[in-house]
């Protein structure tokens, strides 16, 4: 006997990228199981870089799953949401129209039936969007950084209501981190550090180098492997790092900016996007770095320790990049694309928390996302 629906979560998706896409694949894979835990969730839209599409009636409908199958697949092949047009009940809203009508649906939403505003986009322009949200009521899930990571003030408007929501795989992927630290604060057990391994790709380039390759030669590897961005220096910059830095020291109480974070590049800046194009970087850029990193590879062996990229979030400084740490470390047995967090409290002074797994990859960030929408389902029961 099938279990009674006691909550049904209405869901529009910002960003039909990889992240996005997985998604809806997961939603769709998913649905006997969230009907044996009597949720249904119901996506009332899709919108991608130029346009909405939005069910008809969101109130008691959403796009069926045949549909989100298709739109998948469309993305995929590179075409854009518009392209559907015609195969199914939904309107089909360009920009910036499409814009106000997401608004139009948190308004209509957000104060009855409830509305779960889902950001897998990669640009601060949802910032705004994410805020009105807010404003009328809504939840709110991001594997999107960068809302989290602008203006302070942007920053506590969104986590305003913590209970409306949820980012866990902004830091991670789907490794527990953000509800880890959050957990430990809410204890009144004080955090003191926070050290971390957060990128999947700069640690598979690290622990590559401890065998002698060359650093170009890792570069150009993880980038066939798809573990780069398509520029490599979108990586090795350590941006994303340091965002992912900046969102755990805000959690922490610290009220600082991109700016407060010092970040070292593993490239020099005139390597940099404004000044070598992608081709010319891979090509003859990358072999300039080589003999530097290889310098301070074996510099680091010759102390007994290996090289790491990691951020260290103290009580009173924020730093990313490179760090020798002892071969025989939790940070320093690191291999591949994992990420690793060591959490220091009173509790966890001498033994830190460590959290560590697969903290990349586009399937292993919507997982992440999608636990983080059930995690709202409390939200949206139904009365009894």
């Amino acid at each position: 006997m099938p279990t009674a629906v006691k909550s049904v979560l209405p869901v529009v998706l910002l960003g039909c990228g990889g992240v996005g896409r997985y998604l809806l694949r997961h939603i769709v894979s998913c649905r006997p199981l969230h009907a044996n835990q009597g949720v249904a969730i119901r996506v009332v839209g899709v919108a991608d870089s130029s346009s909405l599409l939005v069910a008809d009636d969101v109130n008691s409908s959403g796009l069926d799953d045949a549909l989100l199958t298709h739109l998948c697949a469309a993305k995929s092949a590179g075409s854009p949401l518009s392209s559907l047009l015609g195969q199914g009940n939904y309107q089909l809203f360009r920009n910036p129209e499409a814009r106000s009508k997401v608004i139009d649906a948190a308004t209509m939403l957000g104060r009855t039936t409830g509305l779960v505003l889902v950001d897998c986009s990669a640009t601060y322009d949802t910032v705004n969007l994410m805020k009105d949200a807010v404003g009328h009521g809504c939840c709110i899930v991001l594997a999107n950084k960068k809302p989290l990571t602008g203006a302070y003030e942007d920053f506590q408007k969104l986590v305003s209501n913590f209970r409306q929501i949820r980012f866990e795989s902004t830091v991670g992927a789907g490794l527990p981190v953000i509800a880890s630290v959050t957990r430990i604060v809410a204890s009144g057990d004080p955090i003191s550090r926070i050290v971390g391994s957060l990128s999947g790709t700069l640690g598979y380039v690290m622990s590559e180098l401890e065998d002698g390759k060359r650093f170009s030669e890792v570069v150009k590897t993880a980038k066939s492997l798809g573990f780069t961005e398509p520029d490599p220096r979108d990586d090795l910059g350590g941006m994303d790092v340091a965002r992912k830095a900046l969102i755990l020291a805000r959690l922490l109480g610290q009220q600082i900016s991109m700016d407060n974070i010092n970040v070292e590049s593993l490239y020099p800046s005139e390597l940099g996007p404004d000044a070598v194009s992608t081709e010319d970087f891979l090509e003859s850029g990358l072999e300039q770095l080589d003999r530097s990193m290889e310098e301070r590879v074996k510099a680091a062996s010759s102390r007994g320790n290996v090289l790491r990229y990691v951020c260290e979030i103290g009580s009173k400084r924020c730093q990313v990049g490179l760090k020798e740490l002892p071969k025989d470390s939790v940070l320093g047995r690191l291999r591949g694309s994992d990420n690793v967090v060591e959490i220091y409290s009173r509790c966890y002074k001498s033994s830190p928390l460590v959290i560590q797994g697969a903290g990349a990859g586009n399937d292993t960030t919507a997982a992440g996302v999608l636990a983080d929408i059930m995690d709202l389902q409390d939200l949206f029961q139904k009365p009894a």
